[in-house]
This record gives C-alpha cells, sequence and structure tokens, in this order.
C-alpha cells in the first residue's frame, strides 16, 4: 500500500507541464529517452532529470537495451495514486467513472 509520501511525490511530479506531456507521450507505448527529449524545445538534460523525477515517484519505468533506455508508463501506479486522491475527496467520482465508461449498447440496454 501506498504510503502518504509516495503519494504525494506522484502529485509532485504530476505538477510540471513538461512531465504530464511525457506521460502522455509515453501512452502510446515504450520509448527511448532520446526520442522523447527530441520531443521537447529543451536540453536532453533538462529531459533526463524530468524522467528521473517520474521514476522515483513511481510513475515510469525503465529498462536497458544495449547503450538505450527505455521508459515505459506505471499506468497501475498513476491509476492508485489518483484513485485513491479522489475516492477520499470525491468518493462519488467511482460511479462517474462507470457510468461514463460505458459503452453505447451498454447505455442502450444491451450486452457488451
Amino acid at each position: 500500500m501506498a504510503t502518504t509520501e509516495d503519494e504525494a511525490s506522484a502529485f509532485r511530479a504530476l505538477a510540471d507541464p513538461t512531465r504530464r506531456q511525457i506521460l502522455e507521450d509515453l501512452r502510446g507505448g515504450e520509448l527511448a529517452a532520446g526520442e522523447i527529449a527530441a520531443r521537447f524545445a529543451i536540453s536532453a538534460p533538462s529531459i533526463s532529470r524530468h524522467l528521473g523525477v517520474l521514476k522515483g515517484a513511481g510513475l515510469v519505468t525503465e529498462r536497458r537495451d544495449g547503450n538505450r533506455i527505455l521508459y515505459s508508463l506505471a499506468e497501475d501506479r498513476l491509476a492508485t495514486s489518483i484513485g485513491r486522491f479522489l475516492s477520499s475527496v470525491c468518493p462519488e467520482q467511482i460511479v462517474l467513472r462507470h457510468t461514463k465508461w460505458r459503452s453505447p449498447t451498454q447505455e442502450e440496454g444491451g450486452t457488451s
């Protein structure tokens, strides 16, 4: 179970727009550090620092492939951190999430 400090580090990591954009970019799958850096108009060392913050917060994972470092989104960690917070301040979000994510056939009374 995540501690309060673990959750705080996740929210600190999410506070920066560059880090949020990195997470969005990783939504499509694993990317090399150089591929991530090429998407931004800031230096590669700055991107490395952002990746370090995301990794430290547990929001991304990394693996080596030869001389490349590949990053992936840690979806479960992100969902758990945000979900736990939303559940504590907005308990009805669980009902809203299920309502908004239903497919059109479910809403019409059909089965999916």
